[in-house]
């Protein structure tokens, strides 16, 4: 019997990685294939003519570019607490009561976080971009077809 490589893939795996010198803080990172980086990429181009050329030119929208990747590949987290962030960004706490509280996870919070936190944003690129951790963590991973 002959199966197809089409119907094994999946266009999406979401795994829990661990944060790195941040005890307990866990993010739930979503890998895309490369069909669905394509998408996502052509949902935020538009296409402008060039007045001088009168060629069609593509441009990017980066903020929503951002936006859209931000909802797309970080599904969640646990344990960020409030005084992690002062590792990730430049914060000011002075209104929080319990800095051992936790950041609540919602998409605003990751795009700001990674909006602001070249660390951050550099990590969860790494993850999503290196398919082996999406088979290294395999046994905490979900299917999301």
């Amino acid at each position: 019997m002959s199966i197809s490589l089409q119907s094994l893939l999946t266009p999406s795996k979401t795994v829990e990685v661990d944060y790195p010198g941040m005890d307990g803080f866990v993010i739930k990172l979503n890998f895309l294939s490369r069909e669905e980086l394509l998408k996502l990429r052509k949902s935020c181009t538009t296409t402008k003519f060039n007045r001088g050329s009168r060629q069609p030119v593509e441009e990017l929208n980066d903020d929503l570019f951002l936006k859209n990747y931000v909802a797309s590949v970080v599904k969640g987290w646990k344990g960020l607490k409030y005084s992690y962030l002062n590792e990730l960004t430049l914060v000011d706490l002075t209104s929080v009561k319990d800095t051992e509280a936790e950041l609540e996870f919602n998409d605003d919070n990751a795009l700001v976080l990674m909006k602001n936190s070249p660390e951050f944003d550099q990590f969860v690129t790494e993850v999503v971009g290196d398919l082996s951790n999406f088979s290294k963590y395999s046994s905490k991973a979900s299917n999301n077809k």
